[in-house]
């Protein structure tokens, strides 16, 4: 049953009254700031010359310019530099309101809601093979690789008692996945193999765990295996500081084992009791808000979402806003696959009706209110693009300070895949390259894909989605690369191999030899000599060279022509004296230190 619009009494939110406004700028001796600041915008908020805060930079062996986007550490470093105290406050505007909604409720309109449970634990640790006991499903079987890639939840009840699943994936190309998970949940069941024992993984998940501030639950898994050692298990996690009730202190531990229900039961008990003490509540007579946990594009039904209810209730015809799409709810589905009407605080539901699949993570809100809310939306959607942009006009060159630049067009099947691939993009580093996501999104890939990646000499990626034979052949034809995965870790390792394959060697400097210049003559026909004193080292003929002047580099360049004691020499070792010549610079001073290197071939390394 879902209240009717005339009798409909739930509290709603005026999204527009959350906005906040910060002014920047130095006060008290405090730098505040809300946002990445360009160098010319910092210099006129604290009253320097830009100029001044490039050579500071630039002393420091960093190249800026007026334009350069400063980092929150860069900012904190000039602050401190001039004596200031820093603080950074989010101001909230038409483009992070979602994520900053603060609200009160009256105590009173409070009630209990089920607790929202997140699985996490290693890859093949049993964390499905768990939720199909639980929910008696089997959603593990024909997973690529034996991975779960998508995020789903699910709610069940046990004994009248209500819980809310939340499957995030176990392998560690998803840890963002995983850190959203524990953003979302009450309660972390950690599951451990009791014959495999703790793994980086699991150490990530509980590090997460912590970071959200959530209770957690061990289940030490698979123990009707032969060779299981749960007490090295508790040891390990006792590491940890999960030292378990059984060995006396406060971490519940249960025994058992997903595969033939043995300690379900005392998990969900353990889940309920954990509840009770936390007393969690919300108010159901609010219009919803939560968070987007899955979504992507169903052939018959357009654009779904899987969405958690924080707080409120939702209800079908609901008009919704979840970053920047936004609709009226034509469809409400429940774990089961049932059509309702209504749902309540941390149920899980899959929705129909929005304009277009939103991100995994994004929040939303329900409000009455379609004027703003279309405002809101179009803003963030305008946001967005004009990032797009400027990321694609800063991806152009191919080479920028000597980093090769490559570009990327992803497209997934689900944003949990989507978001997942991302973070494990970004932290891909080989030496001498940089990775660039110039367009990041669900669905099939089309022939503007196929034109964008042409134009910006992108590799497009797809992942468990494939092209149509005409958009192939279009790819083949403008020499496009495509490159098609269903495991994760397997693209991570390829895209390392192709960066380490397409780059050309490198070259790193080794220092041969360094001269203090003692007198100075000049010469009609080669210019000025420096008279120099080898102090350290060796200094060739073919050397490269540079000038050093109160420690910073004057000129970089190379030894012109080099004599001890009027003779011509190729070498000069530590203790000899010499006339040395530098090719089209003449300006050294006495003091000035010249260094002597070369460039030696190194192997790039990831």
């Amino acid at each position: 049953m879902k209240p009717s619009k005339k009798h409909d009494t739930r509290q709603n939110l005026d999204i527009k009254s959350q906005f906040q406004k910060v002014n920047t700028g130095v006060k008290n001796g405090v730098f505040i700031f809300s946002s990445p600041l360009t160098v010319e915008q910092f210099a006129q908020k604290i009253d320097k010359s830009a100029s001044e805060i490039l050579k500071y930079f630039f002393l420091k062996g960093r190249m800026l310019t007026l334009n350069t986007l400063l980092t929150e550490e860069e900012i904190g470093e000039l602050c401190l530099e001039y004596n200031y105290d820093f603080e950074k406050r989010i101001e909230v505007n038409e483009t992070n309101v979602l994520s900053n909604i603060k609200i009160t409720d009256d105590p009173k309109n409070l009630k209990p809601r089920p607790p929202v449970v997140t699985i996490m634990g290693h890859v093949d640790h049993g964390k499905t093979t768990l939720l199909d006991y639980i929910r008696n499903a089997h959603v593990a079987r024909g997973e690529a690789g034996g991975i779960t890639q998508h995020i789903g939840a699910y709610q069940i009840t046990y004994k009248n008692d209500r819980i809310t699943f939340i499957d995030t994936p176990g392998h560690a190309a998803f840890t963002e996945m995983r850190a959203r998970g524990a953003n979302i949940t009450d309660i972390v069941v950690l599951v451990v193999a009791a014959d495999d024992g703790m793994k980086p993984q699991t150490i990530e998940a509980i590090d997460h765990a912590r970071a959200a501030k959530t209770p957690i639950i061990v289940f030490i898994n698979k123990m009707d295996k032969p060779n299981v050692n749960p007490d090295k298990v508790m040891t390990q996690l006792s590491e940890h500081n999960l030292l378990s009730e059984e060995w006396g202190g406060s971490t519940i531990t249960i025994k058992g084992s997903a595969l033939n229900g043995d300690g379900i039961n005392k998990l969900l008990e353990a889940i309920i009791v954990t509840a009770e003490m936390s007393e969690y509540k919300a108010n159901p007579n609010r219009l919803a808000l939560g968070v987007v946990i899955e979504s992507n594009i169903d052939k018959g039904l357009g654009p779904v979402a899987t969405i958690l209810i924080k707080n409120g209730t939702l209800a079908k015809g609901d008009f919704i806003i979840a970053g920047s799409t936004f609709g009226h709810i034509r469809v409400m589905l429940d774990e089961n696959g049932k059509e309702i009407g209504i749902a309540y605080p941390s149920q899980p539901v899959k929705i129909t009706g929005l304009s277009e699949p939103p991100a995994a993570g994004e929040h939303f809100i329900v409000s009455t209110n379609e004027k703003d809310i279309k405002e809101i939306a179009e803003t963030i959607r305008l946001h967005k693009l004009m990032q797009n942009r400027q990321a694609i006009n800063l991806n152009q060159s191919e080479v920028v300070d000597g980093i090769k630049n490559f570009n990327i067009i992803l497209k997934t099947d689900v944003h949990g895949s989507l978001e997942a691939i991302k973070n494990m993009l970004s932290k891909v580093h080989v030496e001498g390259a940089k990775l660039h996501i110039i367009r990041s999104a669900v669905g099939g890939i089309s022939e503007s894909d196929v034109t964008l990646a042409k134009a910006s000499k992108a590799i497009i990626i797809g992942f468990n989605i494939k092209p149509i034979r005409a958009t192939k052949d279009i790819a083949d034809s403008q020499q496009v690369k495509i490159l098609f995965y269903d495991i994760i870790y397997k693209l991570s390792e390829d895209i390392q191999n192709f960066l380490l394959g397409e780059l050309s060697p490198i070259f790193e400097e080794q220092e041969t030899g360094e001269a203090i210049i003692q007198q100075l003559w000049k010469h009609s026909d080669i210019g000025v000599i420096a008279g120099c004193l080898v102090q350290n080292g060796e200094m060739n003929r073919n050397d490269n060279a540079r000038v050093l002047r109160d420690g910073a580099v004057v000129i970089n360049t190379k030894i012109g022509s080099m004599k001890h004691l009027k003779e011509v020499v190729n070498k000069v070792t530590a203790g000899m004296e010499c006339g040395v010549t530098l090719e089209k610079y003449n300006d050294v001073k006495v003091g000035d230190i010249i260094q002597t290197y070369r460039l030696v071939s190194k192997k790039r390394t990831i």
